[in-house]
């Protein structure tokens, strides 16, 4: 049977705005929210209990929910990662959401726990990997492949047949030329025109973007 309960991990802004876009445009039903043990600053949240996550088997165990994970980009996309990898390996299936006003096409390949926000064109063949992030009124071009762990801001362009590699941040409003290939925990800034392909854990700003001197760790919140 199809399982339409759901908890939603965080009990912030992004956790809000999924629990508010699955509430009204999906079938399921959120039951709770979850966050870190160390991060807990209230029993309710939109009116639902929310529990440690590391006490999360004993409320509501696999098998009786399925999870959504829309944390954001801190840690260039690690934290998200690691707490999908963590409720993977313990055995909860995730939520992928799709908003009803993105444009897609029946046969779009997606992967588990993603978000596709309203707006949002995805043309055919593209490919969208696992636990991926992709905010409202940006562009997936036709044959652009995104992979796991990607977070693509409000408004980004790509050009046909782009590679983003896993982990990477897309900022707000970038631009990515056709053909492209997006190294692996690539952080591209906010307005960025990128016309080249990017190196792992690089930060690339400007128009055209160039490469500066931080680590996409660094520029992402991380530690």
């Amino acid at each position: 049977m199809r399982l339409n309960k759901l908890v939603v991990f965080g009990a912030e802004r992004f956790s809000s705005l999924a629990w508010y876009c699955l509430t009204v445009d999906s079938s399921f039903e959120v039951v709770a929210f979850t966050v870190d043990r160390a991060f807990l600053k209230t029993t309710l949240h939109h009116g639902l209990p929310v529990v440690p996550f590391e006490e999360l088997a004993k409320h509501y165990p696999p098998g009786s929910v399925r999870l959504m994970i829309p944390l954001g980009y801190r840690a260039i996309n690690g934290l998200r990662r690691q707490r999908y990898e963590t409720a993977r390996k313990q055995g909860y299936e995730f939520v992928t959401y799709i908003s009803s006003r993105a444009i897609v096409w029946p046969d779009l390949t997606v992967g588990q726990n993603c978000l596709v926000y309203e707006g949002s064109i995805i043309q055919p063949f593209a490919r969208i990997g696992d636990n991926v992030i992709i905010r409202s009124g940006s562009h997936i071009s036709h044959h652009c492949h995104v992979a796991d762990h990607v977070f693509v801001a409000a408004g980004v362009t790509l050009g046909g047949n782009v590679l983003i590699g896993e982990q990477s941040f897309v900022g707000v409003g970038a631009v990515l030329r056709d053909g492209l290939i997006i190294a692996e925990r690539s952080f591209i800034g906010a307005g960025a025109v990128v016309v080249t392909d990017t190196e792992a854990d690089g930060v690339y700003v400007g128009n055209p973007a160039r490469k500066v001197e931080k680590s996409a760790l660094e520029a992402s919140g991380g530690h």
